[in-house]
C-alpha cells in the first residue's frame, strides 16, 4: 500500500486537499505495518444465569467471544487489545474489523483520533454504534496499548492517573444458578483475596427470593461491605420502585440496570426518588447513547463499557461528560482495561473483578485490603496466554 506524503495542496480542490491533509506527514515518526485479528472462544465452568435467562429471554451463557486485535509496527512496537460479545455478535465483530482494518496500513499508530474516525468512515454503512464500535474497539485499545508500551508507562500513567488503586467488587460469584450457601461461600472467598465489595444478581420471577437473597447475604457480610444488587434490566417500573424501596434497608451501594437499558425517563423517576444509587450504563454501545441517560437525571454512577462504545478514545470522552456531571463511574466488565480507565477518572471509582477471563492471560490484576491496583507493567499489561490462542476459532492477518 502507498501513502503519498509529499503531493502539493496548492491548487488542490476542496476535497482533494483534506484527503491530502489526512495523510502521514513529515511528523510521523512510525508506520503501522501489520494488523492481527483473532476470534477467540472462551468456554464458561458453569452455565451463567441472570434474571434475562429466568424470564426467558435468553439462554443461560456458556462461552464469551473475543475479538482480539495486535498490531505491529515498521519500527516493532506492538500493541493488543480486544472487545468481546456474549450469546451473539462474536463472528459479527471479526467479520467487521476485518473489513475496516486495511484502513490501518501506513498510518502513524500515535494518531488515535483520526484512525478511530477512519475506521468509523470505513464502515459507515452500518452505523456509529453496536457492531460496529465494538469491532473498532478492539483495534482502538490495541493502539493505545502501543502508545503506552512505547513510553514505557502503564496506560493510567500515560493519560494521567488520579490513583494508583481503584476500589473493587465481585460480580461472578452471585449469579442467579448460584445456590445462596454458594454465594455467601464466593463472597468469603472474594473478601479473603482482597476483593472490597460483592454484587448479588437480583429479578427472581418471585420478588420474595430476592429479598430473602439480599438478605441473607447482608446477614453473612454484615454492615460494613459494601453491597450492590443487579435486576439486569429485568423489572418494569412498578416493580423497580416497589423493590426500590423495600430495598432501601439494606443500605446498598448501588442497584443496577433495573430498568430497560434505554428506559432514560424510568431510571430518572428512580433516581429521584430513592435514597439508594441508580448504576445504568453497561448496555449501551456508544457515547451518545449515554449522553440520553445523563441529560435525563437517570444515573448516579455511570457504567460504560470501552469494549461496547469503541474503545478508549470514545470512553475518554464519555469519562469527561461524566465528570462534568459530577458522576460516580463503575465501568463494566473488562478490568484488564477499565482499572487503568477508572484510576485516571477524578471522581468516586469502582472496578468490576470477574476470574473468568484469567485463562486469556499470563499476568493477573493483584487486589487487596478492597482495592485492585495498577501495576507497573507498560501498557495494559497483559499478554495473551497460549491457552487463549488455542481457543482461536478464526484468524485474519491484514498487511
Amino acid at each position: 500500500m502507498t501513502i503519498a506524503t509529499d503531493k502539493p495542496t496548492s491548487g488542490l480542490t476542496a476535497p482533494d486537499a483534506a484527503i491530502a491533509a489526512l495523510a502521514p506527514g513529515a511528523a510521523s515518526i512510525d508506520r503501522i505495518v501489520e494488523v492481527t485479528l483473532s476470534s477467540i472462544v472462551l468456554p464458561l465452568k458453569n452455565p451463567i444465569s441472570d434474571a434475562k435467562v429466568l424470564t426467558g429471554r435468553q439462554k443461560a451463557m456458556t462461552e464469551v467471544v473475543f475479538l482480539f486485535a495486535e498490531i505491529r509496527t515498521e519500527q516493532g512496537h506492538e500493541g493488543i487489545g480486544f472487545g468481546y460479545s456474549k450469546r451473539a455478535g462474536g463472528p459479527a465483530q471479526f467479520t467487521h474489523a476485518q473489513e475496516i482494518a486495511p484502513v490501518l496500513i501506513g498510518e502513524d499508530p500515535n494518531d488515535i483520533g483520526k484512525i478511530w474516525t477512519k475506521l468509523v468512515w470505513a464502515g459507515a454503512s452500518v452505523g456509529r454504534s453496536g457492531v460496529a464500535t465494538q469491532a473498532i474497539a478492539a483495534i482502538d485499545i490495541a493502539l493505545w496499548d502501543l502508545k503506552a508500551k512505547r513510553a514505557g508507562l502503564p496506560l493510567a500513567k500515560l493519560i494521567g492517573s488520579a490513583r494508583d488503586s481503584v476500589q473493587t467488587y465481585n460480580t461472578s460469584g452471585g449469579f442467579l444458578h448460584t445456590p445462596i450457601e454458594e454465594v455467601m461461600e464466593n463472597a468469603a472467598i472474594s473478601l479473603a483475596n482482597g476483593i472490597g465489595g460483592i454484587k448479588l444478581k437480583v429479578g427472581q420471577p418471585d420478588w420474595r427470593t430476592d429479598i430473602a437473597r439480599v438478605t441473607a447475604v447482608r446477614e453473612f457480610l454484615g454492615d460494613d461491605v459494601p453491597l450492590m444488587v443487579d435486576a439486569n434490566q429485568q423489572w418494569d417500573r412498578p416493580t423497580a420502585q416497589r423493590m426500590g424501596r423495600i430495598l432501601e434497608q439494606f443500605d446498598l451501594v448501588w442497584i443496577e440496570e433495573p430498568l430497560d437499558a434505554y428506559d432514560a425517563e424510568g431510571h430518572a423517576q428512580l433516581a429521584r426518588s430513592l435514597d439508594t444509587s441508580i448504576a445504568t450504563g453497561e448496555m449501551l454501545a456508544s457515547v451518545g447513547e449515554h449522553v440520553r441517560l445523563i441529560e435525563a437525571g437517570s444515573v448516579d454512577i455511570l457504567q460504560p463499557d470501552a469494549p461496547r462504545i469503541g474503545g478508549i478514545t470514545q470512553f475518554l470522552k464519555l469519562a469527561t461528560l461524566a465528570e462534568h456531571h459530577n458522576l460516580q463511574l463503575a465501568p463494566h466488565f473488562a478490568m484488564e482495561i477499565h482499572l487503568h480507565l477508572a484510576a485516571v477518572y477524578p471522581l468516586q471509582t469502582w472496578v468490576e473483578h470477574f476470574d473468568w477471563l484469567d485463562p486469556l492471560f499470563d499476568e493477573h490484576l493483584e487486589t487487596r485490603d478492597g482495592r485492585m491496583h495498577l501495576s507497573a507493567r507498560p501498557g495494559l499489561g497483559f499478554t495473551l496466554s497460549e491457552q487463549g490462542r488455542a481457543w482461536t476459532v478464526a484468524k485474519a492477518v491484514v498487511r
